[in-house]
């Protein structure tokens, strides 16, 4: 080491450096990452998704290899600080090259590279599992014996850590999703209107009678057929007389071959009627 020149001493600390901020931002990009949007890009086929996912599968082996890289890294490290400490200033020099060095890599190699790796985990990890992956290989057999033994202290401890995580929504975090999505608030206001549905029955989503509009099969069939051009709802209403004697409804599909009928007619009119199905007005939407 006596023979090495400072300035190559110094490069590889800055390199080393440079690693351990790679392991750190690593670590907290993997931790981070959205679950439901990696789910959503594996099925999109997106490389770094899918390795990403991998590595997840098994947690322990990811951290196991992150860590032990990111230690291997900053022992190298220190020992070539003190080591340039002790040529330079004598063993006088040591303590305050090991403080400075401890602030750059608080700096530079935690602090820093996790808050990026926090605020922008897909940039992070993605790219780093292309390294992390065959990293795994290289060093399977030192990361599978510590995390034997890590996983024998955790089973002491009453924790199954080969149980998988349970990342399963419940309707309460759906709804704090949707409250913060962003997203314009119609589309908010619709679909958490689906999580009331439990406790609204059928008269909350009635339509006022008045509002109703339909065809009355008494009409004259030139006045029917006018009104079922003019209507654009997928299921009109057909009624005798009054709205509240409801003979039956005719769907878009329905009405769009009737209207095709070269001459049509009452009586045709009602092989393309549906028999309405009535139910009491407190039935529960989720039934």
């Amino acid at each position: 080491m006596n023979e090495i020149p400072i300035w190559i001493l110094l490069s590889l600390v800055g390199l080393l450096v440079i690693l351990s901020a790679f392991f750190s931002g690593s670590e907290t990009s993997m931790m981070a990452i959205n679950r439901y949007r990696l789910k959503y890009l594996v099925k999109k086929r997106n490389k770094g998704a899918r390795n990403v996912n991998r590595l997840l599968a098994r947690t322990d082996k990811l951290l196991g290899v992150i860590l032990i890289g990111n230690n291997i890294v900053l022992i190298l490290a220190s020992v070539l600080v003190t080591i340039i400490a002790v040529r330079l200033w004598g063993n006088s020099g040591v303590f305050y090259v090991t403080a400075l060095f401890t602030l750059i890599i608080l700096i530079f190699a935690e602090v820093t590279p996790k808050t990026i790796a926090a605020l922008k985990p897909e940039s992070i990890a993605f790219p780093a599992s292309f390294i992390l992956k065959p990293l795994l290989k290289i060093l399977d057999p030192l990361v599978f014996l510590i995390g034997f033994i890590s996983n024998s202290l955790v089973k002491l401890l009453g924790i199954n850590p080969e149980k998988e995580i349970d990342h399963e929504l419940g309707s309460e975090e759906l709804r704090a999703i949707l409250l913060s999505s962003g997203m314009p608030q119609r589309q908010q206001d619709m679909l958490m209107g689906i999580f009331d549905m439990d406790y609204l029955s059928v008269n909350d989503v009635m339509i006022p009678k008045n509002e109703i509009v339909g065809i009355n099969i008494k009409d004259d069939l030139e006045i029917i057929i006018k009104n079922l051009n003019t209507v654009r709802y997928t299921h009109i209403p057909l009624y005798k007389d009054t709205i509240d004697n409801i003979s039956g409804f005719l769907s878009s599909n329905k009405k769009a071959d009737f209207l095709s009928l070269e001459k049509p007619s009452k009586t045709l009119l009602k092989t393309f009627v549906e028999d309405p199905l009535f139910i009491p007005e407190n039935t529960p939407l989720n039934v």
